[in-house]
């Protein structure tokens, strides 16, 4: 009873933060008692964590079809190596500058088709991922190392006083930066900008008509996300020391697409569920390599037809979100 209580009242209930306590201590520990293969395995759920939360913050929380996030990471990713390897700026200082390149990007690309809904908008963000594919490929100015990509790239350091250079420090590395994100993220889903976000994707029409400037919100969506992704961008590519366009291909989109349907729209817990089932899938199904896919989509087919809203869709008042109430254009 008290804590439905909790819930209506838009904090988070007792049994539920020390089960997020919980959960951050096993995170803690984790890397202690295993071996550097499941640590890194850890590092690259991390990775897909940040970048479904970042797609989330599109599709989850507005609506909008975005199947050329990858670009988007691409674009972080190649900032930090190049500037990296070309001028030796370091990596830590390089990550605010690659959530702006994307960002700065994503304005770009996405101001003139912002206006576009549905099947037109996914189909041309298919487009935009796959032009910068292709554009690191053709090696513009000598810059991309074309295939190849580019190597030789540091690992993160701070003037020599701190330097991340084990499986364990990325490890924390990748998760402080996404339990950060999970902070503001849920902060954003409660403030006036999450309250306009979710009454666009409910109804554009009538967002429109109570006063919401649908444009600029879904730009900002577009924006942010991008810059979310540009940071998973900087740490992958400090983590592998080298880029190449085949790690930022279509399918990776669609795996980062799959992440928030798998866990549920607009739900910060289930995209660290989604997260998890795509970057642990493929390791536990490991021996069974060539039938991987098969039952990849076999599983993504019962998902849409027995979970059609994913595995832990977001609830009004639940795991730590507030009631959605209140007119968005009015909230001081």
């Amino acid at each position: 009873m008290e804590d439905k209580k909790t819930e209506e009242s838009g904090r988070i209930p007792g049994s539920r933060k020390n089960a997020v306590f919980g959960i951050v201590i096993l995170f803690a520990v984790f890397p202690f008692i295993a071996g550097d293969y499941y640590v890194d395995i850890g590092f690259f759920f991390g990775i897909y964590a940040l970048l479904g939360l970042s797609l989330n913050i599109v599709l989850g929380e507005v609506g909008l079809f975005d199947l050329g996030h990858a670009g988007f990471y691409a674009i972080g990713a190649y900032t930090t190596a190049i500037l990296n390897t070309q001028f030796g700026i370091p990596i830590l200082v390089l990550l605010p500058v690659s959530a702006l390149a994307a960002s700065l990007f994503a304005y770009v690309v996405c101001s003139p088709i912002i206006h576009l809904k549905g099947d037109y908008l996914c189909i041309v963000t298919i487009g935009m991922g796959e032009i910068v594919r292709l554009a690191l490929i053709n090696n513009p100015f000598d810059l991309t190392g074309g295939p190849n990509g580019v190597f030789g790239i540091d690992f993160p350091s701070l003037g020599g006083l701190l330097v991340i250079d084990s499986s364990i420090e990325f490890y924390f590395l990748i998760w402080i930066v996404v339990a950060l994100s999970i902070i503001g993220l849920l902060q954003l889903q409660q403030s006036r900008i999450g309250r306009a976000w979710n009454c666009i994707r409910e109804d554009e029409v009538a967002a429109e008509a109570n006063g919401i400037d649908v444009r600029s919100f879904k730009l900002l969506a577009f924006v942010l996300g991008a810059g979310l992704a540009g940071v998973a961008g900087n740490i992958y590519a400090s983590k592998l020391m080298c880029v190449s366009p085949e790690s930022f291909t279509f399918w990776e989109s669609c795996l980062l697409f799959s992440i928030i349907l798998i866990g549920g729209m607009g739900s910060i817990p289930g995209v660290l569920i989604g997260a998890a089932a795509i970057s642990l899938f493929p390791e536990i199904f490991r021996p069974f390599a060539m039938f991987r896919m098969l039952v990849f989509g076999a599983v993504m087919i019962l998902m849409m037809m027995f979970r059609p809203a994913g595995i832990l869709p977001r609830k009004r008042g639940g795991m730590g979100f507030r009631p959605d109430h209140g007119n968005p254009v009015d909230d001081k």
